[in-house]
């Protein structure tokens, strides 16, 4: 199984619900997908305080990588991506941060 985890720096004026309304879009995407396993979306509540300003974030688990790089290509996943991307301090490059496992 791949755990997909994506930790994000929203800007300070994106609202809870638009980060909601994402997350909603994203859950969605497992009812075209098959191999999604779970999903799981929200604020970071670590106590530690290593965030790094990744304050919030998700993970998907995948059945296998095949599913995960289907999940990648998909043109919804594509298009729900690059609003979140619009939405993120510093765009792509400072505001995204992807880190899959296996497990």
């Amino acid at each position: 199984m791949i755990r997909h985890c994506v930790f994000l720096k929203f800007r300070d004026d994106v609202s809870d619900s638009d980060k909601q309304a994402i997350y909603d879009k994203l859950n969605r995407l497992r009812d075209h997908l098959s191999g999604v396993v779970d999903a799981s979306f929200g604020a970071n509540v670590s106590p530690e305080g290593r965030g790094r300003g990744f304050e919030d974030g998700f993970t998907m688990d995948f059945a296998d990588a095949s599913a995960r790089d289907h999940y990648l290509e998909d043109p919804e996943h594509r298009k729900v991506g690059s609003k979140m991307v619009t939405m993120l301090a510093g765009g792509r490059d400072e505001g995204l941060l992807v880190f899959d496992l296996e497990v």
